[in-house]
């Protein structure tokens, strides 16, 4: 419901085309991220360990 409410937003009120171009920027590189995560190209240094999930400190 609250991406239909600020379609609606959009409509009666268009983000500059500037604003579009750098929305489009961040899908793309969001994308192409992935993609190269995905494709298994992504380094090892850059991808986090995962931290273990300890219970309340005593």
């Amino acid at each position: 419901m609250h991406w239909l409410l600020r379609a609606v937003r959009w409509v009666r009120n268009p983000p500059s085309p500037q604003m579009v171009r750098m929305l489009v920027a961040v899908f793309l590189i969001a994308l192409a991220i992935a993609t190269i995560e995905w494709m298994g190209w992504w380094p090892e240094w850059a991808t986090q360990e995962r931290m273990r999930r300890q219970g309340p400190l005593r």
